[in-house]
């Protein structure tokens, strides 16, 4: 996420594996290391309360008409797992609309150039401001797509219409310009909730937060930052809706990758998703990088967090 808060944990773990030593008799050997064919990952069925199986999971996934994945940026195991969901799909020949929170609306049009295969990666990189690590942690989700076709949505408002907000909270909204406006969403609901809670708790933990400076003033940051998170949801809310109507009754899902703290506990942009496809099935995943997977027993607040855990290891 942009904001100086940090509101999905980053597990990102760097190691180093020297080649064997080779006898002195033998020359030097190139060793190149190898990614692992298998990533390890349990999965966990929150509604029946019990471990289940990658592909028991992917079956009822291609069941939904919207599926949240709630990642941990930068984490690698994660984003091979995120490939292996859209496989998923790709087996059960669902057709799929991927949509990211890492683009933003107003580069949906460079996207859409790269995707149908009329422009380069070039092209398409200088137009889209992609996040830093995109080549490998996005850019396998894009090159999918491409593959079966699929139609990809840059999902969020554009970062600086965010930062605006931030910065002025709910009345930068009414002085954005007739264009920016419609690159965020038209209908903004950000009530005070449990979901404001859970970001105002983080807040309080930043230095820019309510944890600094008077209690008037802390507060006025988080109410202000709140709304930016809030544009930000919502705005992806009505993307993934938008998307979901072009498929005008014929197969498919909407597929959405964003950072978990957007779509945990059935808030932020899951909530906003329900309540602009009242009736639809709308499933959520969360992603938790582990330091074993032999140890994870699933709290009562994990079981909270979506309709599916994927434990891996970070």
């Amino acid at each position: 996420m942009e904001s100086p808060v940090t509101l999905s944990l980053s597990f990102c773990v760097l190691t180093l594996l020297a080649p064997p030593q080779l006898p002195p008799s033998h020359p030097p050997v190139a060793v190149e290391a190898a990614e692992p064919s298998y990533v390890p990952q349990r999965v966990y069925d929150t509604a029946r309360k019990r471990f289940s199986d990658f592909e028991i999971m992917s079956a009822d996934l291609a069941r939904a008409d919207v599926v949240l994945v709630g990642e941990q940026h930068d984490d690698p195991n994660t984003h091979r797992l995120e490939r292996a969901i859209l496989e998923g799909f790709a087996r059960r020949h669902v057709p799929v609309t991927l949509s990211l929170e890492m683009f933003e609306r107003d580069v949906q049009d460079s996207v859409d150039t790269y995707v149908s295969g009329t422009g380069g990666e070039e092209d398409f990189l200088k137009g889209s401001r992609p996040w830093p690590r995109y080549a490998t942690d996005y850019r396998p989700l894009i090159e999918l797509a491409r593959a079966h076709k699929w139609p990809v949505l840059a999902a969020n408002v554009p970062r600086r219409i965010a930062s605006d907000i931030a910065r002025g909270g709910r009345p930068a909204v009414d002085t954005l310009s007739a264009t920016d406006r419609k690159l965020a969403a038209a209908d903004l609901q950000c009530p005070h909730d449990d979901y404001f809670a859970r970001f105002a708790e983080q807040m309080s933990g930043h230095p820019s937060g309510s944890g600094s400076g008077s209690p008037s003033a802390s507060e006025a940051t988080t109410e202000r930052y709140y709304w930016a998170q809030c544009v930000k949801d919502e705005t992806m809310a009505e993307s993934i809706a938008s998307a979901f109507a072009k498929l005008e009754g014929r197969p498919g899902a909407v597929v959405h990758f964003t950072g978990a703290f957007h779509s945990d506990y059935s808030e932020g942009t899951g909530e906003r998703v329900r309540r602009r496809l009242a009736g639809r099935r709308v499933m959520t995943v969360s992603i938790i990088p582990v330091d074993s997977l032999d140890d994870v027993v699933p709290d009562s607040d994990a079981l909270k967090k979506a309709d599916y855990l994927i434990f891996t290891i970070n």
